[in-house]
């Protein structure tokens, strides 16, 4: 494979980002495709592989080809992810559905194959929802993707899960044992509870703090949480298909070193500056402790009663 001359460039004093793949990168932003990308980065290196692929519904970023088409290059870019994994290492593909004259198919079902025949075992199907997205007049309107979590290893515990650093606030935070030698305890963990497998998290409209030019893209909220928890410092994080680089801003915030690729020149300038602002501390984005809906002062879920 023919490769072009690396490009290195000093983001600040001690970040440093190039354009092809090298074990002392920081972060690397490759130009183009995500199969060649792959193919640079050595076998089992990545710790996290996260990705939200093109879902062949004819975006400005991809070309609209046959569903079967579609399905053969994701099994190849798969293949090619699994093999750079570690052992104990985690893949997560965000997705959603396919739409062909007015038919819903559910592109994780039709990807869960393609990971499970190279013996990957799904840990979670993760729902995202959220509030806002395309009207439908002829269907209920569409409000939540999903991810599916791979780990590499079959044991239990033999894979890197760091449940603490991403719990959430118990709704009950007060609430106490009521029976039993732990009588009058507080039953909650006081770090919080486990997140569960439904997030409710704001997808990136036109008021968010984080929008660019992309029509599609992830939130830095949903791929920090599975950055923080399925990797450690320093770790190599992955994706496939970064559009305007939010996975990498993710793993650059929490000290993890990242990779990722897209075909569009002008998405790869974006995500560049993204990675500049987020060296720089400047980066806009969506705290994970933020709620989702704050009522007003005047709001009807806050008014007392008559």
């Amino acid at each position: 494979m023919k490769v072009n001359q690396s490009q290195l460039w000093l983001v600040s004093d001690d970040i440093t980002l190039s354009n092809h793949w090298d074990e002392a990168n920081d972060v690397t932003l490759f130009t183009g495709d995500c199969r060649d990308l792959l193919a640079e980065i050595p076998p089992a290196s990545a710790q996290l592989i996260v990705t939200s692929p093109p879902y062949n519904i004819g975006k400005t970023y991809e070309r609209r080809v046959a569903l079967s088409d579609y399905l053969r290059r994701e099994e190849q870019v798969i293949d090619l992810s699994i093999d750079r994994l570690r052992p104990g290492g985690s893949i997560c593909w965000q997705i959603g559905n396919h739409v062909d004259d007015g038919e819903v198919f559910p592109l994780d079902i039709l990807l869960y194959p393609f990971f499970a025949k190279r013996g990957l075992r799904l840990r979670n199907r993760i729902i995202w929802h959220f509030e806002h997205g395309l009207h439908c007049s002829q269907r209920f309107s569409g409000r939540h993707e999903t991810i599916l979590w791979f780990t590499k290893s079959d044991r239990h515990g033999g894979f890197v899960f760091n449940l603490d650093p991403v719990r959430v606030p118990q709704k009950y935070p007060g609430k106490k044992h009521f029976k039993g030698p732990k009588k009058g305890l507080p039953s909650a963990n006081p770090l919080g509870k486990n997140p569960g497998d439904v997030w409710i998290i704001p997808n990136v409209k036109h008021n968010h703090p984080e929008k660019t030019m992309h029509p599609c893209q992830f939130p830095i909220e949903l791929v920090e949480r599975l950055v923080v928890a399925l990797t450690n410092k320093n770790d190599l994080v992955v994706d496939p298909y970064m559009g305007v680089g939010s996975a990498l801003v993710a793993a650059l915030m929490n000290g993890r070193r990242a990779a990722g690729a897209d075909i569009s020149a002008e998405y790869v300038g974006v995500a560049r500056q993204r990675i500049a602002d987020t060296a720089a501390g400047t980066i806009k984005f969506r705290p994970r402790s933020r709620p989702v809906y704050v009522p007003s002062a005047d709001s009807l879920l806050t008014r007392k009663p008559w």
